[in-house]
C-alpha cells in the first residue's frame, strides 16, 4: 500500500486485548486521514485463513463474528462510528450514540482487500459526514482464529474480565489530520 503525503493516524494493534505483547508477526497497523469530503483507511494485518463470511463481498451483517480489523472513532457525546475490514472484501460500518447503542448499521463504504500470502491489506474510504463530530478519540481491534484458538487484539489495552471494544474510556486521543477539525 501506499501511504499518505498528508497528515496520518496511524495505530499498531500490537498487544492483546488485556495487554500482553504480541510477536511481531502478529501485528497489524491502521492508518487513516480525511482528504475532502472522505475519510480513507488503510490495514495491513496477518492473515490467519479463516473462513470468509457467507455472502459476497460488501457490507456484511455480524462481521466480528469472523476474521476482521476494527477501526472506532469517538466523537464528542459519546457518539462514535465503527468500521469493521475482513480480508474478503467483507466490511461493516456502523454509527453508535453511546456504548453499543447501535443508531444505523450497514452504511455505504467503499472497500476493497487483497490476501498476500499470510497477510491481507485493505483501502477503504467513507463519507466524512458519517463521522461524529470532533475532537477524536480511537482505538483500533482485531479478531482472528477459530474456537478455542481465537484470539482478540487491540492498539490499546482493555482491561476488564473479558476482550470489550467498546470500552470507549480506554481509546486514546486522535487527529486524522482534517484542518477543519471535524
Amino acid at each position: 500500500m501506499r501511504g499518505p503525503a498528508h497528515a496520518t493516524a496511524r495505530w499498531e494493534i500490537g498487544r492483546t486485548w488485556d495487554g500482553e505483547d504480541l510477536p511481531e508477526a502478529e501485528r497489524a497497523t491502521v492508518s487513516a486521514w480525511l482528504e475532502g469530503d472522505a475519510l480513507h483507511v488503510e490495514v495491513d494485518a496477518p492473515y490467519a485463513g479463516d473462513p470468509a463470511p457467507p455472502g459476497p463481498p460488501g457490507s456484511t451483517p455480524a462481521l466480528w463474528e469472523h476474521e476482521v480489523v476494527e477501526l472506532f472513532l469517538l466523537g464528542e457525546g459519546a457518539r462514535y462510528t465503527e468500521l469493521e475490514l475482513g480480508p474478503h472484501g467483507h466490511h461493516l460500518v456502523l454509527q453508535l450514540a453511546g456504548r453499543r447503542q447501535v443508531v444505523a448499521q450497514g452504511l455505504p463504504l467503499r472497500y476493497e482487500a487483497r490476501i498476500v500470502g499470510d497477510r491481507f491489506t485493505g483501502r477503504a474510504r467513507l463519507d466524512a459526514a458519517l463521522l461524529p463530530p470532533g475532537p477524536h478519540r480511537a482505538n483500533a481491534c482485531a479478531i482472528r482464529g477459530l474456537g478455542a484458538r481465537r484470539r482478540f487484539m487491540s492498539a490499546w489495552p482493555l482491561p476488564g474480565d473479558g476482550p470489550d471494544f467498546h470500552r470507549l474510556e480506554c481509546f486514546r486521543p486522535t487527529t486524522l489530520g482534517d484542518p477543519g477539525g471535524r
